[in-house]
C-alpha cells in the first residue's frame, strides 16, 4: 500500500517507480534516457548510479550488505550525519550519526529542465533520535540523477541556541581494482593518517592503494579525480560546502573482518567522500541552513 500511494503521489510515468524488496525496504528507481538509479528510502541512501553510455556503474555496492533496520547498508553513499566518525561526545551514540539508519521521507520528485530526474527526501527528529540529539536539526537531501549524479544535503538548525555540525557523503566508488587506481586534486595537502595513529602527514603527488587507507584531507577547495586504468575511466568528484575530504580503503585484513563485505572487496571499492570531518567543523546559527554538496562526473 505505501508503494501504492507513493507512485501515486510521487512516481514519474516511464522514468521513476517506487518499489519494495523482501525486508520492506522501499527504493525509488530512476531509469531515463540519460541513465539509471536506485535510491533507497531507509537511510536516503543512493546505491546505484549508471550513465546512459557507461556499462559500469559507479557504485560499489556490496553483496553481503545488510539489508536490515539498525544496520547501514555497505556501498552507495551513506549519508553520515550529524555526526562524522566515532560519538564527537563520547556518549556511547552509533558512529557517523543516526541519518544512515533511518528512515527518510519523500519530500516531492521533479523532472528538471535538462531531463534529470530530482527525488527529495527530508529527515526529521523521532522519538528514537530525539534521545542522541539535543536541540531540533532536520535535513533535506535532493538527488538528481541525470547526465552527472548530483546530491544536496541541506542541514536546517530549527533551535535557538546555535550548533555545531560533522557530515560525510560517504561515497562507495565501483573501480576495476583499487591497488590501479590514483586520486589527484590532493598533492601537497595535510591529512590526518588515521590508519597510523591519526598523525599529521603531507601527501606526496597521488593517493595510491597498497595497504589500509583512511585519511582526512583538510584545505580542500578543488575538484578531486579518480583515475582508473581497468574501466577506462575518470571520475570527478566537484564539492560545496566542503573544506575536507576522506579517502578510504579497509585493505584485506578489515575487510575479512567485516561481515557485510566480501574478503575481496577491497579490490573493487575507493571511498572518496565529501565531508565535514576533522577540524572542518561547521557552526550553524539559530534558523540558518547549511548545505553540503557533491557532483559527480564520469568522463
Amino acid at each position: 500500500m505505501q508503494t501504492k500511494n507513493l507512485n501515486k503521489n510521487y512516481g514519474i510515468t516511464d522514468q521513476l517507480v517506487f518499489t519494495t524488496d523482501q525486508s520492506d525496504f522501499i527504493y525509488a528507481n530512476i531509469q531515463t534516457a540519460q541513465a539509471s538509479a536506485t535510491i533507497s528510502l531507509y537511510g536516503g541512501q543512493v546505491l546505484s548510479y549508471k550513465p546512459a553510455n557507461a556499462s559500469d556503474d559507479l557504485m560499489f555496492l556490496s553483496e553481503h550488505a545488510y539489508y536490515k533496520k539498525g544496520k547501514a547498508i555497505k556501498g552507495g553513499i551513506p549519508i553520515c550525519w550529524p555526526w562524522f566518525g566515532a560519538d564527537p561526545e563520547g556518549k556511547g551514540r552509533p558512529a557517523h550519526g543516526f541519518a544512515r539508519n533511518s528512515e527518510w521521507t519523500v519530500l516531492e520528485t521533479a523532472v528538471e529542465k535538462n531531463g534529470s530526474i530530482r527525488l527529495s527526501l527530508e529527515l526529521n527528529l523521532n522519538d528514537t533520535t530525539r534521545k542522541l540529539w539535543e536541540g531540533d536539526i532536520s535535513a533535506r537531501l535532493d538527488v538528481v540523477a541525470g547526465d552527472n549524479l548530483a546530491l544536496t544535503l541541506t542541514t536546517f538548525n530549527n533551535s535557538k541556541d546555535e550548533m555545531q555540525l560533522t557530515q560525510a557523503l560517504h561515497t562507495y566508488f565501483n573501480v576495476g581494482d583499487s591497488t590501479q587506481v590514483s586520486v589527484t586534486g590532493l598533492g601537497g595537502k595535510t591529512y590526518l593518517d588515521k590508519a597510523d595513529g591519526g598523525g599529521e602527514r603531507i601527501q606526496q603527488g597521488p593517493v595510491t592503494i597498497s595497504g589500509e587507507v583512511d585519511r582526512i584531507y583538510t584545505d580542500i577547495n578543488n575538484d578531486l579525480v579518480i583515475h582508473d586504468s581497468v574501466l577506462e575511466r575518470k571520475i570527478r568528484i566537484q564539492s560545496n560546502g566542503s573544506a575536507s575530504a576522506v579517502v578510504w580503503n579497509p585493505w584485506k585484513e578489515i575487510a575479512a573482518e567485516m561481515g557485510d563485505l566480501g574478503d575481496t572487496d577491497y579490490l573493487r571499492m575507493l571511498c572518496v567522500e565529501t565531508t565535514n570531518a576533522g577540524p572542518d567543523i561547521v557552526t550553524i546559527a539559530p534558523g540558518d541552513p547549511y548545505k553540503l554538496s557533491a557532483v559527480y562526473r564520469v568522463e
